[in-house]
């Protein structure tokens, strides 16, 4: 008595393989998290995940020392998570039980709960920990086991595992003591992780990275599967500013229909993972989300038409002659943001042949000269090196 209860609703699913057929439908029950209440219903909800610039840097590693790589997926993981407070749920249609007003005791976790993954991850934390794996500091989303000769490398992306080890035996002990814990399924060696389909030949210790599927599945949702390839990621010497923005009435009704802020979503999502060279253009067209035009609407048609030639380019991981750990390349324009006179730096981090990490984005300050301009993104590619190490 006195309690408010949520509600809850099914949620499809289809799930897709690298190539884009259909691997399973997936039906999922999910709570209406967004009226729970903070201080009442929840406090904390903060779960790590890592970067992708790590998950990036394992796999150079695993293809340069040839190490063994598996994946697993925990099975519906956020119900294994303990609920600490006091939680009620409508019941879910097509499944009730009893009185009419009858609601459901939430007794774990459950998708669309805003402490969901936090639990889910506490749970994962100390199963690890009790296998004597450890969590890396540097990236909360890393659990590190060494002991004698055998190393693993476990990044977790909520549930979504990888294993890379020097031992395939040790990597067979790590998955059974996870099963007498957790409900998984064994993917076996790992070909598909995160929208990034991964190709490997251990004769040359190479692996490649590609996300051609997903830029196929975007150019054909936002029409542009049939463009013709242009040869630049951007038109060179383009400067967009934002009075180039929507003005009129006219235009502001046209750029409704215009799906601007779904496509710098997508864009960034191939820019972050696999694609470097997009990188820049994507970050400027961002700065004008707010209020595009179709100056900055026909940049983001010409990214597509680059992605349209370029779509079969794979980050290749693979060990090269130098002779040092990483190979750094950093550069800045001076004032190239018109609006604000603040300079864009940028850095791309190589480990073997392959990036592994890379950064465009606006200087936090206005730069007084080039040279200054440079020393800030040096500053930046340095750290990122540091935190790498």
């Amino acid at each position: 008595p006195g309690k408010k209860s949520i509600g809850c609703r099914w949620v499809w699913l289809i799930k897709r393989k690298a190539d884009g057929s259909v691997e399973r439908f997936k039906a999922r029950l999910v709570a209406q998290g967004f009226s729970q209440r903070p201080g009442l219903d929840y406090v904390e909800i903060f779960a790590p995940t890592f970067r992708p610039a790590s998950l990036r840097l394992i796999l150079a590693i695993a293809a340069i020392e040839d190490l063994h790589l598996h994946s697993l997926d925990i099975s519906n993981a956020f119900l294994n998570g303990e609920l600490e407070e006091e939680m009620y749920m409508k019941q879910p249609e097509g499944f009730h039980q009893g009185d009419s007003d009858d609601v459901l005791h939430l007794l774990k976790t459950i998708y669309g709960l805003k402490q969901a993954p936090r639990q889910w991850n506490k749970k994962m934390h100390q199963t690890l920990e009790k296998l004597g794996f450890k969590r890396l500091e540097s990236d909360q989303g890393l659990y590190i086991y060494f002991k004698d000769e055998v190393r693993i490398i476990m990044p977790i992306w909520v549930d979504d595992i990888t294993l890379a080890s020097n031992s395939q035996s040790a990597i067979n002990n790590t998955i059974k003591q996870l099963q007498s814990h957790f409900k998984l399924r064994d993917l076996g060696p790992t070909s598909y992780l995160l929208g990034m389909e991964i190709t490997r030949n251990r004769s040359q210790r190479s692996i490649s990275l590609s996300q051609r599927q997903y830029i196929v599945d975007i150019l054909d949702r936002f029409g542009m599967a049939d463009c013709k390839p242009v040869t630049t990621p951007m038109e060179p010497g383009l400067h967009l500013t934002k009075e180039m923005g929507a003005t009129t009435a006219e235009e502001i009704e046209e750029m409704k229909n215009i799906p601007y802020l779904n496509t710098i979503g997508a864009l960034s999502f191939v820019a972050e993972n696999t694609r470097p060279d997009i990188r820049y253009p994507t970050g400027v067209l961002a700065r004008f989300s707010a209020n595009p035009g179709m100056a900055h609407w026909k940049a983001v048609k010409h990214v597509f038409r680059y992605l349209q030639g370029t779509k079969d380019k794979k980050l290749v991981y693979r060990p090269d002659d130098g002779k040092e750990l990483f190979t750094s390349f950093t550069d800045a324009d001076h004032g190239g943001d018109k609006n604000t006179g603040k300079s864009t730096g940028g850095y791309l981090i190589k480990f073997g042949t392959g990036a592994v990490s890379w950064s465009s984005k606006l200087q936090p300050l206005v730069t007084l000269s080039t040279t200054e301009a440079e020393y800030i993104a040096a500053v930046e590619a340095g750290k990122e090196i540091i935190w790498m190490r």
